[in-house]
This record gives structure tokens, C-alpha cells and sequence, in this order.
């Protein structure tokens, strides 16, 4: 028997049953026999906040199923908040794979730029998101202290008080938009982030996403490329119908990481 799944997601969105943030993709992984469950951490939590949650769901996973072990898939941020559980809080010996989709492993050089305006204005910003995310449930909402996070530098120094986990399998994945017109939502971040970093998914760069086995750069099979939205199945679509090399449909990409989990 598979070892069950846990769906960590990224910033900007909570686990909600009215819509979920992975669109198709758990319907799919219960249909090939894998148990699917969520992290249920705050859309803009810290790091370390978010972690805590994430290092409890996986002990309430590992006691209600009587399994040795789960497979965790994570997407953006949430791949740092499940780090920070299986390292910094011990949870690691309960994880048999860590699958990260679009991670700032190695942090963002557009952040860097980003954060060199005015401190007061970066604050503002991020309190205004702290409000509003309060009312949709967050709990320990912290923006500022979130982007800060996202530097290169701090992408350092999380990776080395945060080592890998003797036994776990890292996996990692990167996206790219064709260009900013790819994506509805995502077409002014992707114009910044190529100003700086060149091809990118609307919000993070290959370079930046590296981590444990690369699995390579997924691109779109059309010219519409692959987005940071459509990496969670956000439209609930195929991209388009298949002509050439490349994904035709972002099911493609879980079914390809759930055919290798233990």
C-alpha cells in the first residue's frame, strides 16, 4: 500500500473545501489509490509558523493511518514551511519523499531588488495584506517578515540551519510562462522577474527553485508556457490539446511524481 499524500500549499491561499487550491490534482491522486491530505497552514505565516503546522498535521497523518511514513508534494512557500518541519522540528524521519514545485530554495535576486525600497512603504504593504488575510482566516498573518524571507541571503541561511533529512528523497520542478502574455494574472510580476532573472513562471526563476534532484524545466506543449497560477491547476483545464513536445495538461506533471512514490 502507498504511502499517503500530504499537499502543502504556497502563499497567498488557505486549504479551503469551497475551493481548493490544487483544483484536479487530488481527485487524480485518490483515483490511483493514494490517501490525500492538506497542510492547513496560513496563507502568509512565517516560515517557522507555518512549520509548526505542518510538523503537527504530518504526526496526526503518520497516528491516524498507522503508516511509517508519507510523500509530501509542495508548491512555492509551502516547500520552505515543510523543510523547516522535517529539519528544524524533527519530522523528517516520518517523510519518505519531499516533492517541491516552483520553491525559492535559493531565494529570489528580484526580491533582493524589490526590498530596497523604502522600508515604511514595504511595511505598509505588508500590513495591508496582514488585515485582509486576517479576515479570511489566517491566524498568524506576517508579511513583512514573509518577503524578507524570500531574499537570497535568508535563502541561505535557511538552507543551512535546515540540512536535508538523512532517508528523505528531494525532488524539485520548475515552470516557465512563454512570455507575459502567457498568463492573465501573472503578466506584470513575470516582467519583472525577466527584467532580472530572465525566463521565469510568473514569480520565480529556475535558478532559484533547484533543489535535491532537478527534475528539469516544464514547459508549456503551445506558446502559452506554464505559469506559478497553472502549476496548482488553478483554471481546472487542460492547457490545450497536445501537438508537439512539452505539457499539455498539469495532471501530466503529478502523474509523473506520483508514479514514482513510494
Amino acid at each position: 500500500m502507498a504511502y499517503p499524500i500530504l499537499l502543502v500549499h504556497g502563499m497567498g491561499f488557505r486549504d479551503s473545501r469551497l475551493f481548493n487550491y490544487w483544483g484536479r490534482v487530488p481527485k487524480m491522486l485518490k483515483r490511483m489509490g493514494f490517501e490525500v491530505y492538506y497542510g492547513g497552514q496560513d496563507s502568509n505565516g512565517t516560515i517557522e509558523k507555518n512549520g509548526e503546522v505542518i510538523a503537527k498535521r504530518i504526526d496526526e497523518i503518520i497516528k491516524e493511518t498507522g503508516c511509517e511514513k508519507l510523500n509530501i508534494i509542495a508548491h512555492s512557500k509551502g516547500g520552505m514551511d515543510a523543510r523547516y518541519a522535517m529539519s528544524t522540528l524533527g519530522m523528517g524521519k516520518y517523510v519518505a519523499t519531499l516533492t517541491t514545485l516552483s520553491t525559492p530554495h535559493h531565494g529570489s535576486v528580484t526580491v533582493d531588488k524589490l526590498l530596497k525600497a523604502p522600508d515604511i512603504l514595504v511595511k505598509f504593504v505588508a500590513k495591508c495584506s496582514d488585515l485582509w488575510l486576517r479576515v479570511w482566516g489566517d491566524k498568524y498573518p506576517d508579511a513583512y517578515n514573509v518577503f524578507h524571507s524570500f531574499t537570497t541571503t535568508a535563502a541561505e541561511e535557511f538552507n543551512r540551519k535546515n540540512p536535508d533529512c538523512k532517508g528523505v528523497r528531494y525532488r524539485s520542478y520548475a515552470f516557465v510562462m512563454k512570455n507575459a502574455a502567457s498568463d492573465l494574472f501573472m503578466w506584470f510580476p513575470n516582467l519583472v522577474v525577466s527584467h532580472f532573472e530572465g525566463e521565469n513562471d510568473g514569480l520565480l526563476a529556475p535558478r532559484a527553485v533547484k533543489w535535491g534532484e532537478f527534475m528539469g524545466i516544464k514547459r508549456g506543449c503551445n506558446n502559452r508556457g506554464i505559469s506559478h497560477c497553472d502549476e496548482v491547476d488553478m483554471r481546472r483545464m487542460r492547457f490545450t490539446r497536445k501537438k508537439e513536445a512539452g505539457v499539455c495538461d498539469i495532471l501530466e506533471v503529478y502523474r509523473e511524481i506520483a508514479e514514482s512514490l513510494p
